[in-house]
């Protein structure tokens, strides 16, 4: 997935997939593309040009992971469920949202099932998080 080279008008064109589809809170199409900017950034990818710049699903899954860690710390799984994000292939439909409405563009092998499988949010960030959840469950312990 890519940017196109012309983003005038993203507010609308968020609009505009918000009106054709309403399971996913508009902060999570303005995170995912913060998430794809992060991810090309994190992979060396955002100083290339054309079909360099592509990022697969997989890659961004886990850009993802990172950002929403990053952002949410322990709250992220709870960040996307209220978002209407309950699984890794809501990203892909979220992506493919954004690729519909040209904000994305996307190469003839991306596909949604490359979202597929990803990782549980709950146990992934309680995991990630397990010893700071602890300290705040028992701060007296220590």
């Amino acid at each position: 997935m890519g940017w196109p080279t012309a983003n005038e008008g993203l507010e609308e064109r968020i609009v505009e997939i918000r009106r054709r589809d309403r399971r996913f809170a508009r902060n999570a199409y303005f995170f995912i593309l913060d998430c794809l900017d992060f991810t090309m950034q994190t992979l060396g990818r955002d100083r290339k040009t054309g079909a360099e710049r592509h990022v697969g699903g997989r890659e961004l899954l886990e850009g993802i992971k990172e950002m929403a860690a990053e952002h949410f710390g322990p709250m992220a799984a709870a960040v996307f469920q209220r978002w209407g994000i309950q699984r890794t292939e809501d990203f892909g439909e979220i992506v493919f949202n954004l690729i519909d409405c040209g904000l994305l563009t996307r190469r003839p092998e991306d596909s949604r099932l490359d979202f597929a499988g990803g990782y549980d949010f709950e146990q992934t960030f309680a995991e990630l998080f397990r010893e700071r959840i602890a300290t705040i469950s028992y701060p007296n312990q220590g």
